[in-house]
């Protein structure tokens, strides 16, 4: 199934598209060994402590990316998330633009009550721009689009780390 933007993609851009589409999901070795990092996330975000939730992300995703031995990437958390008519945005993935390495930046309040987001959204949203990058360095694909496969393995990726029984859902 291919989304509706989809036809709106040059050839090239297509078989990005299917390549995409087609792996449905990145395997973490040992991931109870994460737990300690998303624990820590858990507890600074619930405190509204940003740069301590920073600390951990950064932490939590260098950890990650040294496992699945890829690039390191930047990690910024920002307090309230930007928005428009649109909507919110939760989470941004950069690369390029003369910067050393890339950059995923992510949002803990909420735009309108400025609330801090639940620990299952953060980790999600976060997890959601680490594939991004894994698109990049592991599956070395030129672009990184929004198929049923990227979604799955964002899907994958958090149910390998998430035990409800370690993790509040906060």
């Amino acid at each position: 199934m291919a989304f509706g933007y989809y036809k709106r993609l040059n050839p090239s851009q297509k078989k990005i598209y299917q390549k995409s589409a087609g792996v449905s999901s990145i395997l973490i070795p040992c991931p109870e060994r994460f737990l300690p990092f998303l624990e820590y996330i858990a507890k600074a975000l619930a405190a509204g402590h940003r740069d301590y939730t920073e600390k951990g992300a950064q932490a939590f995703v260098n950890a990650l990316t040294r496992v699945l031995m890829v690039q390191a990437v930047q990690v910024k958390v920002l307090e309230k998330r930007p928005s428009n008519a649109r909507g919110e945005l939760h989470g941004l993935y950069e690369r390029g633009g003369g910067k050393p390495k890339p950059l995923i930046t992510v949002w803990m309040r909420t735009a309108k009550r400025i609330q801090v987001v639940a620990f299952k959204t953060f980790l999600r949203t976060l997890l959601h721009e680490v594939m991004h990058h894994l698109d990049y360095t592991l599956l070395k694909l030129p672009d990184s689009f929004h198929t049923e496969g990227f979604y799955k393995r964002e899907s994958s990726l958090l149910k390998q780390l998430w035990s409800d029984a370690c993790l509040p859902e906060r």
